[in-house]
């Protein structure tokens, strides 16, 4: 079979794109993969630019994963990302966030360190380390809210996350980290669900590092032509783990000497 042409990819692309967009807008599964399987990050980020074209909201966040040391060689990355939108940001409070999970399709709880960028030069499209480390204007804790309409979502491959929004279905602000540079090593963090501890972790525990995924995102945000604005935020990782989870489940996640977000997952409705 012969490879399809560049607008034939595109046409693939958006009718996976809008599937998707459907599904999650009217808050229900999908049973498989709308089309067929993205085979390349390439495909798999017009994959999601043109869901992003099609989703009625503003992106203010980004998420950042991990893409398997199996996968990485041949996607040509060790990274996937994902639009978090206005709808989707929460702000943690003393009671637990909602986070409205699809039915029938994929929901879990990871514990993340959250950076906020500063003023950054939107022509930048090169980011080192220490680039990234000056752009940070605030660390904050959070817990990303990882979701889709299909529940295989992960066993896919990080391709197919890539196309449906990285696998995101939001993202709890927590607590803003004073001197994190100085501090940053010596956070524990401990998810807790249901009651039961579920995983172990500290920033440390994210490969290559959370500083990393931060210049990771710089870079492909500005080489996507979407360079970050002053104030975006950036989920930098699963710090303890991915843990799965279902409506009625209930979750702590504890960084020492910050604080503890609470979240319950509630039945997503249309």
């Amino acid at each position: 079979m012969s490879a399809l042409s560049a607008p034939a990819v595109r046409t693939a692309a958006e009718a996976v794109a809008h599937r998707f967009v459907e599904a999650r807008l009217a808050r229900r599964a999908l049973a498989d993969y709308p089309g067929d399987l993205p085979q390349d990050m390439a495909t798999a980020y017009a994959t999601q630019d043109a869901a992003i074209a099609a989703y009625p909201d503003e992106i203010v966040a980004w998420k950042v994963g991990m893409v398997p040391p199996a996968l990485q060689d041949r996607l040509g990355t060790h990274r996937v990302a994902g639009p978090i939108f206005a709808r989707n940001l929460w702000i943690a409070t003393d009671e637990p966030t909602p986070l409205p999970a699809f039915v029938g399709g994929f929901a879990a709880v990871e514990a993340e360190f959250v950076a906020r960028v500063g003023r950054i030069d939107p022509e930048q499209v090169d980011w080192s380390i220490e680039q990234a480390v000056a752009a940070i204007e605030a660390l904050h804790v959070g817990v990303e809210f990882a979701g889709s309409p299909l529940k295989t979502i992960n066993d896919l491959g990080s391709a197919v996350v890539a196309s449906d929004f990285g696998n995101n279905a939001g993202l709890v602000l927590g607590a803003e980290i004073s001197n994190w540079a100085t501090r940053l090593d010596e956070i524990q963090v401990e998810t807790i669900v249901d009651g039961t501890v579920v995983g172990n972790g500290m920033a440390a525990s994210i490969p290559r590092g959370i500083l990393e995924s931060v210049r990771f995102l710089l870079e492909h945000c500005a080489r996507s032509g979407r360079p970050l604005a002053a104030g975006a935020l950036i989920s930098t990782g699963a710090v303890t783990g991915v843990h799965e989870v279902a409506p009625g489940a209930v979750s702590a996640c504890s960084f020492s000497s910050v604080g503890t977000i609470h979240c319950r997952v509630v039945p997503a409705l249309p």
